[in-house]
């Protein structure tokens, strides 16, 4: 090993010579030493290190595991303070995982070499042989090249093995040392060893990652990219993934726009992990919203939704919250099946959990499903999570519940949420959604199950937007709903409208008339739309008929389509409404609703989830 030359020894024989020296004096002191790089562990031990780092790498699912493992059961019997794991992909070396390697940029410049420039690496990956280098020295030698690269890493002596899985090289492993070392032939033998265990655990788990990329990747897919802007709530929302290295869950949420400027605020979690339930969460969300857009009352559309899981097998179940908020009653109707109740926050922080018993999970229940309203003030927050947010193994929903709600009544005390009218709804929401969740998940927001948390912000619609007219039970009503339209209308600074509104409202008066009964009412709302709603005591189902040139009517639907921008019908419970929306123009409208139809839009941005 040494050379014959006179002169300084150099950095290997400095270090060797120091071992030696330190040896020998413990000899003589009595005590027991061993040369370097034998380690102070024997034969057994080494075999009992050699079984706890197998076992630790076959429970090692995703790449970042098998990182760990090595870090943990490598290094420090080896006397190692570095670590460094790259895979080959595209031509190129991708640093997967490091350990004791802080200097700025140096991963990042590794990372981005060419793997022709990287010279070790292409002598290991082409030879699959072990290269160990044991000081500077050496290496600037046998590579000359990679001289910088070798003085900005923080080590001086390396173990460059190669990772080998199902015959072909996958990358390498580099086991390194703050200091130069000899490398004995047991502590080759064991660092080869190693390798292949790391190259077969590292290939296996490289096919996980990918495969729940591609899950995770699925599963966003589904979910909304945006919450959308309404007049009469905006909302923020988050998704969770579980944190133990699963496959990817089944929570949704959604944000849905219905007529009269309602909304509908859903959340779910379909029970299990993988492709499955991501691909049934997609299918519920679906069904939610095609119901919903069909102005299914909430009872009724878990009627409809519990059909659709029960046919999905029998060990097929989902959670779900599904509730409306009507701006103008100042209501929230919602119905529960297996999930945690809503949490409302009041403008004076008040904080309160829903007091309701829910439904049975959806493909367990027997309908009819319970139906639960609240009231709610002027403004409110409406807090609504899966059960992964408050549930854990030493804790119930009861007392994760609890736990939402003292963080959410410490946080109204710091940040105002009410009445500030700057435009930063999003924002403060979003530092809420924070607030909340590492509150609940103070372990760097991991959770033993995937969760979903959505906040919504809700406002209802003010007096001086509204006006409902009752109208008489006869051919004079439509007569009376124009007069009331052209008035309003006048009051609101939006004559432009006045000649179609005044169509609309007649044509949907008429029909009642013709083909329904009373009592009827006639409702203008002003927002960022105008919207005209008839009411009526029938549950006939409005149609558009296909007159021909010879009838004398069956036009009225048609030309209430061609004149709105968007109309429908919605079931009560004492009879049905028929809507009409119509965009506010551009000019002409007096400075009043300007104001309300800017609000309006400052207040609702969207929440990116």
């Amino acid at each position: 090993m040494f050379t014959t030359k006179a002169g300084a020894p150099d950095d290997v024989q400095q270090s060797f010579l120091l071992s030696v020296a330190g040896w020998a004096a413990a000899s003589l002191q009595g005590s027991t030493a061993e040369l370097p790089g034998i380690g102070s562990s024997a034969g057994p031990e080494r075999t009992v290190q050699m079984g706890e780092l197998t076992a630790a790498l076959a429970e090692a699912t995703t790449s970042q595991e098998v990182v760990h493992a090595v870090a943990d059961h490598v290094l420090p019997p080896s006397g190692a303070d570095g670590l460094l794991i790259q895979v080959l992909e595209g031509g190129r070396l991708h640093v997967v995982g490091a350990v004791g390697y802080l200097q700025d940029g140096f991963l990042d410049q590794l990372d981005e070499l060419p793997l022709t420039a990287n010279v070790v690496a292409t002598d290991v990956l082409r030879t699959r042989t072990p290269q160990f280098v044991e000081s500077e020295v050496e290496f600037s030698r046998r590579y000359p090249m990679m001289t910088a690269t070798a003085e900005a890493s923080p080590h001086k002596a390396w173990a460059f093995l190669p990772m080998i899985a199902s015959g072909r090289a996958i990358g390498f492993c580099v086991v390194a040392f703050s200091e130069p070392r000899i490398f004995v032939d047991e502590e080759r033998t064991l660092l080869t060893a190693l390798s292949g265990l790391v190259g077969q655990a590292l290939g296996r788990a490289r096919l996980y990652d990918v495969e729940h990329a591609r899950a995770q990747e699925l599963q966003r897919g589904l979910l909304p990219r945006t919450l959308p802007r309404l007049p009469a709530a905006c909302a923020v929302a988050c998704y969770l993934p579980t944190g133990r290295g699963e496959e990817v869950g089944g929570d949704w949420y959604d944000l849905i726009p219905l007529s009269a400027d309602r909304v509908a605020l859903v959340i779910g979690d379909v029970m299990g992990h993988g492709i499955t339930e991501a691909a049934t969460m997609g299918r519920l969300r679906t069904a939610v919203r095609t119901l919903a857009d069909l102005e299914m009352a909430p009872a009724e559309l878990f009627g409809r939704l519990n059909d659709l899981v029960s046919e999905l097998g029998e060990d097929s179940y989902a959670t779900c919250l599904y509730a409306v908020f009507d701006p103008v009653t100042r209501s929230c109707t919602f119905a529960l099946a297996g999930h945690p109740p809503p949490v409302v926050v009041h403008p004076d922080g008040t904080v309160y959990i829903a007091n309701v018993v829910a439904d049975p999970p959806l493909g367990a229940a027997e309908p009819p499903f319970e139906t639960h309203e609240l009231h709610l003030p002027d403004e409110s927050l409406l807090v609504l999570c899966t059960d992964g947010l408050v549930e854990f193994a030493n804790r119930d929903v009861e007392e994760g519940l609890a736990q939402l709600q003292r963080i959410l009544a410490e946080a109204m005390t710091r940040t105002p949420y009410f009445e500030t009218g700057d435009g930063n709804d999003i924002r403060r929401l979003t530092s809420l959604c924070d607030t909340v969740v590492s509150g609940l998940l103070p372990d760097s927001g991991q959770t033993d199950d995937d969760a979903a948390l959505l906040i919504a912000h809700t406002w209802c619609t003010t007096a001086g937007n509204i006006a409902t007219y009752s109208l008489p039970d006869d051919p004079r009503a439509a007569g009376q709903a124009r007069q009331y339209v052209r008035e309003q209308l006048a009051t609101w600074g939006l004559e432009d409208l006045v000649p179609t509104t005044e169509l609309l409202a007649s044509e949907l008066v008429g029909n009642v008339v013709r083909h329904a009964k009373g009592p009827m009412r006639l409702r203008l709302l002003r927002s960022r739309s105008l919207i005209c709603v008839v009411y009526d005591g029938s549950l006939s189902t409005p149609r558009i008929r296909h007159a021909t040139y010879n009838d004398e009517g069956g036009r009225g639907l048609q030309l209430v389509a061609s004149l709105s921008k968007r109309w429908g019908a919605r079931y009560l419970d004492d009879g049905k409404c028929i809507w009409t929306e119509q965009d506010l123009p551009q000019q002409g409208c007096s400075g009043e609703s300007r104001d309300v139809s800017a609000d309006a839009n400052t207040r609702c941005a969207a929440a990116d989830t």
